[in-house]
């Protein structure tokens, strides 16, 4: 993308996502700010979503979950994966603009999670609460407010 002049500047990720882009960020140099939401401080905590199922991922080498109501195909090596890789210890090497936005009534992943995320990041850093919003942010007003707090931050 740079070499067409189309670098990403900003990076956004939401849930697992955020935690890609967090660890993404250290790589992508033209990145000058990123975005979470609802985002675990790392990868490893979507295990405990799993649980039930990681004996049939690890012995099948995969396995469908559920995620929020939705089917998500889990492979045997985003497992090992998740438990060798620590976002969260990473952090202070960011050195790009953070935003951290996260309900506190997140029903899958906890606002601790934010708080690991915004207090293991060094400055400039912000929080925005999300006040009532379901971790998919299925309410259209949610999802319009996160919309809106993102385009008002990166402008």
């Amino acid at each position: 993308m740079a070499s067409i002049g189309q670098a990403p500047e900003l990076l956004i990720g939401h849930s697992l996502g955020g935690t890609a882009v967090l660890a993404a960020a250290l790589e992508v140099e033209s990145a000058l700010a990123v975005a979470t939401i609802a985002t675990p401080a790392d990868a490893e905590h979507v295990l405990h979503l799993v649980e039930k199922d990681l004996p049939e991922i690890e012995s099948e080498g995969q396995a469908e979950v559920r995620f929020g109501g939705r089917p998500f195909n889990i492979k045997k090596e985003f497992v090992t994966d998740a438990r060798t890789q620590s976002v969260r210890q990473n952090l202070h090497k960011l050195r790009r603009a953070l935003l951290v936005m996260h309900s506190p009534v997140d029903e899958l992943v906890s606002i601790d999670q934010a708080a690991l995320i915004y207090s293991n990041a060094l400055h400039p850093k912000s929080f925005i609460s999300l006040d009532n919003a379901n971790h998919l942010l299925t309410r259209d007003q949610d999802s319009d407010y996160v919309a809106r707090m993102l385009a008002q931050w990166a402008s």
